[in-house]
């Protein structure tokens, strides 16, 4: 079977310079496109798709292991904060409860750490479930951390009282016994 060309050719609908010239111009494109170029183009533009998307993904990941590292450095700074300071119980009998996570909880202290709880003078913290009693000085560093870990610190209140409040005489003590 003939090209197009050729049957152009025997058809009279073109010449032989014509035919030339048409091969001559094919030619030319084809050698100024080396073979393979588009598709290198392609697969150059891939790749480099494929390097920062593996860039991306690569820093989210980092990103996630620092955030992780940094919660367990603060973890870790609380655990030693309260085992350095927390305050002995043995031998407590009053109950002492108090609110946290919408529950009323219950701990047993001593006379003497209800008064310096009642007074601002102590606060409970909360590590792996268990409360522990520490100085506010401890509870306020543990706050900086994560706030989540101070269940109480009652601080002394220097609000001055409402002139017109009808029960500014009757103070209601916050070791009320039932």
């Amino acid at each position: 079977m003939a090209s197009l060309q050729d049957q152009l050719l025997k058809a009279g609908i073109i010449d032989k310079s014509k035919n030339q010239k048409a091969k001559k111009e094919k030619h030319k494109q084809q050698k100024q496109l080396p073979k393979g170029q588009v598709q290198e183009d392609e697969a150059k533009i891939l790749a480099a798709k494929a390097r920062a998307e593996k860039l991306e993904k690569d820093r989210q990941i980092n990103q996630k292991n620092q955030q992780e590292a940094e919660r367990r450095a603060i973890l870790a700074q609380i655990k030693q904060l309260v085992a350095t300071s927390r305050l002995s119980r043995e031998g407590a009998e009053q109950p002492y409860q108090f609110a946290h996570d919408k529950k009323i909880k219950k701990i047993y202290v001593t006379d003497e750490q209800q008064r310096r709880l009642v007074a601002g003078q102590l606060a409970i913290v909360v590590l792996n479930d268990q409360y522990e009693l520490v100085p506010p000085k401890v509870a306020e560093k543990i706050a900086q951390r994560d706030e989540a870990y101070v269940v109480v610190m009652n601080q002394l209140d220097s609000n001055p009282v409402d002139v017109d409040d009808p029960y500014a005489d009757y103070q209601i003590p916050d070791d009320l016994m039932w």
